[in-house]
């Protein structure tokens, strides 16, 4: 199950159709993931050579052209083993530990998840080996110049300094909440925040802060990586979602150059690690931007990118997210970590369809009185009439109606006390002419009415 190397100096060779890898291998193709081409499964196996060899000789993080210059040095000079090659050895960096995002890089290590993090990088290269191996080696120098191992807990040594909360006015800029339907960490980003001046200015007054915005916003994607799955066949990527409402107002030249930083720097140190970039909101005056920073930007991160105009921001977040998990203020049922009533994964939400000029009623059946029923209702798009009532099982009993008619246009939540058995109906009218999706949960809790709690208050002996 070993990788056998060549037993030539180098495990490459140059032939006139360019650069080869002179790999011998036996039954280490079954290590191989098998959902690659036969033509990535030869990258994969080239990559690994090479960066074996690159580890090995303490050279991964010497420039490309030092790399080959000290080969053809090393070569020259190999007739005997002089005290001037030992001194050279000696130079040479022990990277025999070297890591990314705490999965060994050194193949013969065999861990798990080092291939996961090869194939990011050949990915992004188009599975040219060579090319991923230099990413691998600029990733790592600039981690190690812009200090991004110590930035984290635990990391880059004893002097390492903790991760650096968010300052104040910019919690709510950037945060990580909550998964996507296939279980990628979800980071918003609302530039919306930045249209008050003081807070613009506190973010991007002058260099030095614009220098500890990029650092946090590192750290943010650095936090993100720990939440997700490294492992064969995990979720080892984050949805990015960029809300440019109330944003983008002329004068913020500072935050497009933050923006095309952070893109640059994602897509040149963080390989395949979106995996989808969705910008909400999206105005004609966006589009433009867009199209004057794309020429920075490689084909294969513009094709993550997806554009929503406001009337589109739920429809385009439910191809790739459940409504539990979508917040509210974008058209979903989620309140926030801190929410009590429910939790995205205890609290799946039921979906009716109600089709152009139709009715639809959700019946919440409660057969035991004593408790109180909460609920949450969104409908797509809205423009749609909205009623609630209980109805009491008892002929004899009055319908009670919890809500009057109207037009709502986020997300209901309401809660209503049963004292006998009855149902209560949720009336959802559709008078337009296209098809509405409505997604609603409901729960029931037992609940000592408040008559009671102050007559147990009043007489304690009773």
């Amino acid at each position: 199950m070993e990788l056998q190397l060549s037993p030539s100096p180098s495990s490459s060779s140059t032939s006139s159709m360019g650069d080869t890898t002179d790999v011998v291998v036996t039954d280490d193709e079954t290590t191989v993931p098998e959902n690659l081409k036969a033509s990535e499964k030869k990258a994969l196996l080239e990559l690994r050579t090479m960066l074996e060899d690159a580890i090995v000789a303490g050279q991964l993080l010497h420039h490309p052209s030092h790399r080959h210059e000290r080969s053809k040095t090393r070569v020259a000079n190999s007739c005997s083993v002089n005290s001037s090659c030992v001194k050279a050895e000696e130079a040479e960096e022990d990277l025999s530990d070297v890591s990314l995002w705490g999965v060994p890089l050194l193949p013969s290590r065999k861990h798990e998840s080092t291939d996961v993090i090869l194939l990011k990088f050949l990915r992004a290269r188009e599975f040219k080996a060579a090319e991923a191996l230099d990413m691998i080696g600029r990733t790592l120098r600039w981690r190690r110049d812009f200090g991004v191992d110590g930035m984290m807990e635990g990391e880059g040594g004893a002097d390492a300094a903790p991760p650096q909360p968010p300052p104040p006015h910019l919690k709510s800029a950037a945060y990580i909440d909550g998964r996507d339907r296939e279980g990628h960490p979800v980071c918003y980003n609302i530039y919306g925040v930045f249209k008050d001046k003081d807070v613009y200015r506190q973010t991007f007054g002058d260099e030095e802060r614009q220098e500890k915005f990029l650092r946090w916003r590192v750290q943010l994607m650095e936090q993100g990586i720990k939440q997700m799955s490294l492992k064969p066949g995990g979720a080892a990527a984050m949805l990015h979602i960029i809300d440019f409402k109330d944003s983008l107002r002329p004068g913020m030249r500072e935050l497009r150059s933050a923006t095309r930083e952070i893109v640059s720097i994602t897509q040149d140190n963080y390989p395949e690690f979106v995996a989808k970039n969705i910008f909400l909101n999206v105005s004609f005056r966006y589009y433009a931007y867009h199209a004057l920073f794309s020429p920075f930007i490689t084909p294969r991160t513009r094709s993550k990118f997806i554009f929503a105009r406001p009337a589109k921001v739920t429809e385009t977040l439910l191809k790739f997210m459940s409504p539990e998990t979508i917040p509210v203020q974008y058209g979903g049922l989620r309140r926030g970590e801190d929410d009590d009533e429910f939790s995205a994964e205890n609290e799946r939400a039921s979906e009716l369809v109600i089709r152009g000029g139709g009715i639809g009623r959700i019946e919440i059946p409660i057969l035991e009185p004593g408790v109180t029923v909460v609920w949450d209702i969104t409908v797509v798009g809205w423009d749609v009439n909205y009623r609630e009532e209980f109805i009491p099982e008892d002929e004899g009993s009055y319908k009670i109606l919890i809500q009057n008619e109207k037009k709502p246009e986020e997300c209901i939540r309401n809660s209503f006390y049963i004292s006998e058995p009855g149902k209560v109906v949720l009336t959802v009218e559709n008078r337009t002419f296209k098809k509405k999706r409505v997604f609603y949960r409901s729960k029931s809790k037992p609940t000592i009415p408040l008559y009671d709690l102050l007559s147990q208050t009043q007489h304690p002996q009773l």
